[in-house]
């Protein structure tokens, strides 16, 4: 006997299990931190470098992609095509929509004037970097992020323009990868990374 739609539906909310994610033990614990802390390290200095005071390259996603390149180097998501192809095609994707809302929808316009800007350009430039990612099969949750402050960003991202492409959605992914190539495989139980292409 088939459950009901409805009913269905709700079950699923419970999950497939009811177990909490595996311990992982102290030394990779460890090691994870320790991989973010100079994964970062290297793209704020070089942010530094590159302007002082002002890090454009240190961007939130930039963040959560160290989560995923030393806290999970094993993961699909984390491999290099990913970590690279994510970025660079959200960061384009972010840009493109920023600047199709702005052309489509001036913000001096009555009644819609700001709502582009505000809530359709956001929600389009996350929708499509996703949809783009999995057809490029370049799936990497932190590029989601990278399209979103393309279009959130301060009006210094917003004068970037495909700028920001390139920084930060290539130059810190780099860093980035560089370091992960450098640490993950000092480290015996490691080795990145899984696959290239």
């Amino acid at each position: 006997m088939s459950t009901p739609e409805p009913v269905g539906y709700w079950q699923k909310w419970r999950g497939r299990g009811h177990h909490a994610p595996p311990r992982v033990n102290p030394a990779e614990i460890v090691w994870s931190g320790l991989g973010g802390f100079f994964g970062l390290l290297a793209v704020c200095s070089v942010a530094w470098w590159f302007s002082g005071v002002d890090r454009i390259l240190v961007i939130g996603s930039i963040g959560a992609s160290a989560v995923l390149l030393f806290g999970a180097p094993r993961s699909p998501l984390a491999q290099p095509r990913n970590l690279i192809g994510g970025h660079l095609l959200s960061a384009c994707v972010g840009v493109s929509v920023q600047a199709l809302v702005v052309l489509l929808w001036p913000t001096n316009l009555p009644v819609i004037g700001g709502w582009g800007e505000i809530m359709l350009a956001p929600a389009l430039a996350v929708g499509l970097a996703i949809a783009l990612m999995h057809a490029t099969r370049t799936l990497h949750p932190p590029g989601g992020a990278t399209a979103l402050v393309a279009v959130i960003g301060s009006t210094q991202i917003h004068a970037m323009g495909y700028w920001f492409v390139l920084l930060p959605g290539l130059l810190a992914p780099l860093l980035l990868l560089l370091v992960a190539l450098i640490f993950n495989n000092r480290i015996p139980q490691r080795q990145y990374p899984e696959f290239w292409w």
